[in-house]
């Protein structure tokens, strides 16, 4: 039996008046005459794709054909490159550990405050850590020293999952003898964001601390806090509505949060509320009135601040800015409670009481201080 003769290799002459099948690298690689012209004329170069989805992103949404929020994501993402981890950092003061030395039920009391599923774990002081503690380690490690062996071991295939006896736990164990405490990611400041949730995702680590030049440390980065650059903010079942970190009030005042950012606060107040070359050296009003002042301002204290304003500390303890008071000073010295309402009339003066030979007022109503 012959075999079926075989379909040979088309021919020139079949090819002929049909369109011919490019393929995209030779698109990619060979730049048009028109590009070739411009560049040998002009030295114009061909943009790149990221140059071209930036110029995309910046067009209204309906010339784009992404969404507000599509377009919002993207740029975060582009901008993931450039974005050091200690702009997303949680600074040295509100970072929540515990000695390693601490008990049990300390280690409790203190997730049930904290309100976090990772704590830092540290020897003495925070600037040597040792670790971090996982709250599903501790409770792996309590249910385990918590469970009950039945009478009948032999012919029980497994304990009820009820059949927990906590008494057995005992809370005094210092943490580092449980052997629960974690490995911890270690980051310089300067390390881009994207290269520190790269290492997260390899290690399957996502809690970071942020060690500066000298070995202290200096914040923390969770794998969360790198998530919310490029998604926005993360709100879960147990988070509480945050007050804005600046206000404005009736009286044309404000109310900000030590730890401000100073584009926030140039943001609500206005571009005269210019900080100058501070912004270069500090990123929280905080850290700015520091820097003002020469000192830690106290409770009360007024530090100047750029053009006509005028902070006034409401709050701070010996480390840092807690909460100020900011407004302009000719607001300050018109206060309200200075002046008479508008809408209510002078009182006429009253005339004087009539005196004894004493020189003392008749009357029996008594003198305000």
């Amino acid at each position: 039996m012959s075999e079926a003769p075989t379909r040979s290799e088309p021919s020139d002459s079949e090819h002929r008046g049909l369109p011919a099948v490019v393929p995209a690298t030779a698109h990619a690689e060979a730049p048009g005459w028109l590009s070739r012209v411009m560049h040998i004329l002009f030295g114009w170069k061909t943009t790149s794709t990221r140059a071209d989805l930036e110029l995309v992103l910046a067009a209204p949404p309906a010339a784009s054909g992404f969404s507000p929020e599509e377009a919002a994501m993207l740029k975060n993402i582009l901008g993931l490159r450039e974005y050091r981890v200690d702009r997303a950092m949680i600074p040295r003061a509100d970072i929540v550990a515990v000695p390693q030395d601490t008990t049990l039920s300390a280690l409790i009391k203190v997730f049930e405050s904290a309100g976090h599923s990772r704590l830092v774990v540290y020897n003495d002081t925070l600037d040597d850590p040792t670790g971090m503690v996982h709250i599903r380690d501790l409770i792996t490690f309590m249910a385990a020293r918590a469970g009950v062996v039945p009478a009948d071991a032999d012919h029980a295939d497994q304990p009820p999952a009820s059949a927990l006896d906590f008494s057995h736990v005992d809370l005094t164990t210092p943490l580092v003898a449980a052997r629960i405490v974690r490995d911890i990611l270690y980051a310089p400041p300067s390390m881009p964001a994207l290269d520190l949730l790269a290492k997260m995702q390899a290690t399957r680590i996502h809690l970071a601390l942020i060690i500066d030049e000298y070995g202290g440390t200096d914040g923390l980065v969770s794998m969360e806090d790198l998530v919310e650059i490029i998604v926005g903010d993360i709100a879960d079942e147990h988070d509480i509505d945050e007050i804005p970190a600046i206000t404005r009030q009736s009286d044309g005042s404000f109310l900000a949060a030590g730890r401000a950012s100073l584009d926030d606060v140039r943001a609500v107040i206005g571009d005269e509320f210019d900080f100058g070359e501070a912004r270069s050296e500090v990123d929280t009003l905080g850290g700015y009135l520091v820097i003002r002042a020469g000192h830690v301002p106290v409770r009360g204290e007024l530090v100047p601040g750029p053009g006509g304003f005028e902070a006034e500390v409401l709050d701070a303890d010996p480390r840092r800015v807690k909460r100020v008071k900011i407004y302009r000073r000719q607001d300050r010295r018109n206060a309200p409670s200075r002046e008479v309402p508008q809408n209510v009339k002078a009182l006429p003066l009253r005339p004087a009481a009539p005196r004894d030979e004493t020189n003392r007022p008749t009357s029996n109503a008594t003198r305000s201080p």
